[in-house]
């Protein structure tokens, strides 16, 4: 490690760590939303994370499930750091890193996946922009490397007949989302809204689709991701890996 790499666990997991760095992107509450709402079955045998960054994801689902997870990077240095963590947790038999683009690597992989997760750019090149932050915040943060239609896009062409892609977003954005899984084949099958608290605005969209699946979506119960005080809500700690007296 180098004085630009912090060395955490990875939330209340004493079995994970995780590096993450100073001038990188650092994984949120919508990465652990995303790796606890995604439907893992039996039918699952390859997960694929779309811009797994320092591979959090991965690391997260690991705790779920023994199936193996490949998490492509578009940022060398990030495809790097991903492959440290990778390693550091002795998870090198069931994650893999690609350094790679997405749209390229849908394109030349031959493997189907039955489960695509991605935790996007959120923002529009034009839209709340602050292009003049370093490049790594830059690309994680807005749609220059990948817009959402080329996510989805490259979802579809991965995906085994009745996979399924999960993604977390914003609220604003979810008739485009919606519209575009449909437009790929991708049938949207749950829903879920995030709150920062009761009575609050929604301000995190969780969506899974079913690749060629059947019409009939299902709107989920709400999640509230803090009480009233500030503190984070129970159902969260638990996706923490806190233990929780009930």
């Amino acid at each position: 490690m180098n004085d630009n790499e912090i060395l955490n666990y990875l939330l209340a997991h004493k079995d994970l760590k995780i590096i993450q760095r100073k001038d990188m992107f650092h994984f949120s509450l919508d990465t652990v939303l995303l790796a606890n709402f995604c439907t893992i079955n039996k039918d699952v045998k390859e997960i694929v994370d779309f811009g797994t960054n320092n591979a959090a994801i991965p690391l997260l689902l690991s705790k779920r499930t023994h199936k193996h997870i490949t998490g492509i990077e578009i940022q060398e240095e990030a495809a790097d750091l991903a492959k440290k963590n990778v390693s550091m947790n002795q998870l090198n038999d069931q994650i893999e890193i690609i350094h790679d683009d997405i749209a390229n690597h849908v394109i030349d992989c031959n493997t189907k996946a039955q489960l695509v997760v991605c935790n996007p750019p959120f923002f529009r090149v034009d839209e709340d922009s602050n292009l003049n932050e370093n490049e790594y915040l830059t690309i994680a943060r807005h749609e220059i490397k990948i817009d959402l239609e080329g996510i989805i896009k490259s979802a579809a062409r991965i995906l085994d007949n009745k996979g399924r892609l999960a993604m977390v977003h914003r609220p604003d954005r979810m008739i485009e989302i919606l519209n575009l899984m449909q437009k790929y084949d991708i049938e949207p099958k749950r829903i879920r809204f995030v709150y920062p608290k009761v009575n609050r605005d929604s301000h995190v969209l969780l969506v899974e689709g079913i690749f060629k699946g059947k019409k009939g979506i299902k709107i989920e119960p709400p999640l509230y991701a803090h009480n009233d005080d500030g503190s984070y809500s129970n159902e969260v700690r638990k996706m923490f890996g806190e233990i929780i007296d009930e």
